[in-house]
């Protein structure tokens, strides 16, 4: 009896692989890992990226997603794919570039964390964007005068810090999916989440969408409301969505599928008041 339930288990399994290989296999997605180049004051670093494209020549505009920062040393976080949004963007044709920081996976460098400061960490995580975009620029099926950028935890904290940061001109917003930075070490750093938060407000005017529900395991509802409220003093700007709760976490809410249901709208309805594609494309 034993044996017939391992089996039925592997045939279970062999259909279940078969069927994720199916729905998001590398070749329907049309990905492709490349290394971009990132110029430092002596020498220069790659930056492992994974690129989406939609069938067609385009040209296409362009989404980046950033990635948060798991526990551990960041050389053994594993490269970003974040496949239930990467969908969303290329059903709406959208050129989609999941760039791995300096020092994450297997891009070179090393990573810059500013010590104690939230603000020099957001800043210097967002100084990997700018050659993202210069790539993509390169490509010929890329528009270059329609960009969004998007994170998820502390690749939001980096799309704020990447907006106040003299943004490329082609860039129309700024989408972030509960985004933050805890250093539990470093005293009161909820003051300076706070404070860097209000600081990346004021020297922004990008719109921007923010997104947080009440379980989430990493910044709750009070202290997202209180980030939210001192950027929006300095950018008005800026829109939160507080959805509730979300599954047993909803810091998961961007890269599980079945969160796609309650940030879609919410996402569509912020393209189509900047002017982006935000229709599925048949």
């Amino acid at each position: 009896m034993s044996s017939v339930k391992s089996i039925a288990s592997i045939i279970v399994f062999i259909v279940w692989y078969a069927i994720s290989c199916s729905a998001f296999g590398q070749s329907q997605l049309a990905e492709e890992v490349v290394f971009i180049p990132k110029k430092l004051f002596l020498g220069s670093v790659s930056l492992e990226t994974t690129l989406f494209k939609p069938a067609g020549d385009g040209p296409f505009p362009l989404v980046i997603i950033n990635h948060g920062k798991a526990n551990g040393l960041t050389q053994f976080q594993a490269r970003y794919r974040p496949l239930s949004p990467v969908r969303y963007f290329l059903e709406r044709n959208y050129v989609v570039l999941v760039p791995m920081r300096q020092g994450f996976s297997k891009s070179s460098g090393h990573y810059m964390g500013g010590g104690c400061s939230m603000e020099a960490n957001g800043l210097n995580q967002a100084e990997d964007i700018p050659p993202v975009i210069a790539f993509a620029h390169q490509l010929p099926y890329v528009d270059k005068t329609r960009t969004l950028i998007v994170g998820q935890s502390h690749g939001g904290w980096t799309t704020l810090a990447y907006g106040a940061s003299k943004p490329d001109p082609s860039v129309k917003g700024l989408i972030n999916f509960a985004g933050g930075l805890r250093r539990e070490g470093c005293g009161d750093w909820q003051s300076d989440l706070y404070k860097t938060a209000e600081t990346f407000g004021q020297e922004t005017t990008l719109p921007s969408l923010w997104l947080y529900g009440d379980n989430d395991s990493y910044f709750s509802r009070q202290l997202s409301d209180h980030m939210f409220a001192n950027y929006h003093r300095g950018n008005p700007n800026a829109k939160l969505i507080n959805y509730g709760s979300f599954g047993s976490d909803s810091h998961m809410l961007f890269t599980n599928t079945d969160g796609k249901v309650i940030w879609r709208p919410y996402v569509n309805q912020f393209l189509e008041s900047l002017g982006l594609p935000n229709k599925v494309v048949n």
